[in-house]
C-alpha cells in the first residue's frame, strides 16, 4: 500500500477514545426478533460504550480458507439459516460498509494476506446481535472472516495487530458461543435459562474462571483441557471469536462477563466485555 493511501486512511479513521471490545454469545437467530434477557443484556451493554465510528465483527458464520474482509459500500443482510419463521427471513439490517476500514484492517494484518471482498455482507452472527446494540443501523459495519486452517494461537496473535483500531473509535466484536454443541441440545429445555448438562456446567465454570483470571493460554489450548471442553467445543468455529476478543485485551483493561447463562443443555450465552 502506498503512502498516499495510508495518509487517506489515517484521515478517514482519526484517533479517538479507546473503545471497549466485546464477545457476544449470539445463540439462536431467533434472538433477532424475540424479546428475552439476552437481547436486553446486549442493549444494556451498549449504553456503556461510546458511539463507535464503525464496527469490525468477527463472526462464527464466516469461516473461510484464508482471511477476508468485507469492502462494500453497503452490507447486505445474509439469512444464513433454515427452518425458522418467515418473519426472521424478512429482517433487514441496512448498515453501511466502510471500505477505508477494510483497507486499514488488511494493512494492519500484514504480512498475513487479507482479501477485500464485496461478495459477502453481514451474516446472522453479526446482524442478529448488532441490531440490538444499534437498532437504527447507523454505525458502519465490516466483517472479517476466520481462517479455518489456522490454530487458536494464530488467531490470538492476529487479533493483537488490530489493537490500533480501538484507538480510532472502532468497536471490535467477536460473535459466537463458548459452549456450543448443537448435536447434544436438550430441545425440551431449549428456552430454559440455566439448563445445562454436567459437562456444559463444568466447561462454563472453567472457561469463565480462565477468562476472569487472564489465563488465556488454557483457553487458547482448549483441546488439551479435558472431556468437558471437548464436548463444549466439538468444532472451533463458534469459539474462535472469543479468542479474537481476548487477543485484544491490554494489561490495563478490565474484563467482565454478562449474559452468563446456559440454555438447552449444551449452549452458553456467556458474553465478555473488555474496557
Amino acid at each position: 500500500m502506498n503512502i498516499n493511501v495510508l495518509e487517506y486512511i489515517s484521515e478517514q479513521l482519526p484517533k479517538s477514545e479507546k473503545m471497549p471490545v466485546l464477545f457476544l454469545g449470539h445463540g439462536s437467530p431467533m434472538s433477532a426478533i424475540e424479546e428475552n434477557q439476552f437481547v436486553r443484556g446486549f442493549r444494556e451493554i451498549s449504553k456503556k460504550i461510546p458511539t463507535p465510528n464503525a464496527i469490525l465483527c468477527i463472526s462464527a458464520h464466516w469461516y473461510t480458507k484464508g482471511t477476508y474482509v468485507t469492502s462494500g459500500e453497503m452490507q447486505k443482510t445474509i439469512h444464513d439459516f433454515y427452518g425458522f419463521p418467515q418473519e426472521l427471513f424478512e429482517v433487514e439490517y441496512p448498515a453501511k460498509g466502510n471500505p477505508e476500514l477494510a483497507k486499514e484492517t488488511a494493512e494492519l494484518l500484514a504480512p498475513t494476506s487479507v482479501i477485500e471482498t464485496d461478495s459477502w455482507g453481514l451474516d446472522h452472527g453479526a446482524w442478529s446481535v448488532i441490531k440490538h446494540l444499534y437498532p437504527a443501523a447507523n454505525i458502519p459495519v465490516i466483517q472479517m472472516s476466520i481462517d479455518y486452517t489456522q490454530p487458536a494461537q494464530y488467531h490470538f496473535d492476529l487479533a493483537k495487530k488490530l489493537q490500533k483500531l480501538r484507538e480510532k473509535g472502532i468497536l471490535i466484536i467477536g460473535s459466537g458461543n463458548i459452549v456450543h454443541n448443537l448435536r447434544m441440545i436438550d430441545w425440551k429445555n431449549i428456552n430454559t435459562v440455566g439448563a445445562g448438562w454436567d459437562w456444559a456446567i463444568e466447561a462454563r465454570a472453567k472457561t469463565n474462571e480462565w477468562i476472569l483470571d487472564g489465563n488465556f493460554q488454557n483457553l487458547i489450548h482448549f483441546e488439551k483441557q479435558g472431556a468437558a471442553l471437548q464436548n463444549a467445543i466439538p468444532t472451533p468455529d463458534h469459539y474462535l471469536p472469543l479468542i479474537y476478543t481476548l487477543g485484544l485485551k491490554e494489561k490495563s483493561d478490565n474484563i467482565s462477563l454478562f449474559n452468563d447463562e446456559l440454555i438447552g443443555g449444551s449452549l452458553s450465552m456467556t458474553s465478555v466485555y473488555i474496557d
